[in-house]
């Protein structure tokens, strides 16, 4: 049976506040990777049985708990996604007019995206971008990211700016994932920056793994764009 975010949220309580608790999935879930990030963030990354080959979800938690369920497929279009501070749910709307590519973005250095996004709480959002290999090779507890660079647009149907970003992130092209970086969004409330690296990769079987606790940049004043439709695409 395929896993929905409703359900992996259900069989999913966490307990952020003890060091020790971890991260439950629901049956049928398997996790190979858990992020430590710098902005008292912690990820885990995850494939659920019943889901397309390929797909892949993702768990964000901070302090408090939850933040985040995402999903993505293959080539990290993202399909679906919960936003926890919001309450709001978002899915990919069908035939995008360029879909995102990670295997382009890959051969050739640049990919393209241009589609959109259905919210039944913020109607349909427009996200219009482009990422872009630097050429650089990060190393980060001894995992080897390839650096990108970033830059979007979200827009009403009316056309409206919504927000926009640019900044830098990573891939992984053998866990065909995005992992966050640094960067500023501009909404009409002002520009923030963030710094979401990644400080730690903890695989299964050793300490921390699946914890519910983030370690990294925790009780840190950190300027961050009102919790709005504005500034809850997860660039994936």
């Amino acid at each position: 049976m395929r896993i929905t975010l409703g359900l992996l949220i259900a069989a999913s309580p966490v307990a952020a506040q003890d060091s020790r608790a971890t991260f439950g999935l629901p049956a049928g879930c398997t996790a190979y990777l858990t992020v430590q990030a710098e902005s008292c963030q912690v990820d885990h990354h995850f494939t659920c049985e019943g889901d397309a080959p390929g797909h892949q979800r993702r768990v964000s938690l901070d302090e408090q708990g939850m933040t985040y369920a995402g999903e993505i497929d293959a080539e990290t279009q993202w399909i679906a996604s919960f936003h926890a501070l919001t309450g709001h749910s978002e899915q990919l709307m069908s035939n995008p007019a360029e879909p995102a590519s990670l295997s382009d973005l890959i051969a050739n250095g640049v990919d393209d995206y241009d589609f959109s996004t259905m919210s039944d709480q913020f109607g349909a959002t427009h996200f219009v971008g482009q990422d872009t290999l630097t050429g650089r090779e990060i190393t980060i507890d001894g995992v080897t990211l390839l650096e990108t660079t970033y830059d979007l647009t979200a827009t009403a149907d009316d056309g409206t700016v919504i927000w926009s970003g640019e900044g830098n992130e990573f891939i992984h092209p053998d866990w065909r994932i995005f992992l966050s970086g640094t960067g500023v969004t501009t909404t009409p409330e002002g520009q923030f920056e963030h710094d979401d690296r990644p400080v730690e990769f903890i695989f299964p079987g050793e300490p921390g793994f699946l914890s519910t606790r983030p370690k990294h940049g925790c009780g840190v004043a950190i300027s961050s764009a009102p919790l709005s439709e504005e500034n809850t695409y997860d660039h994936i």
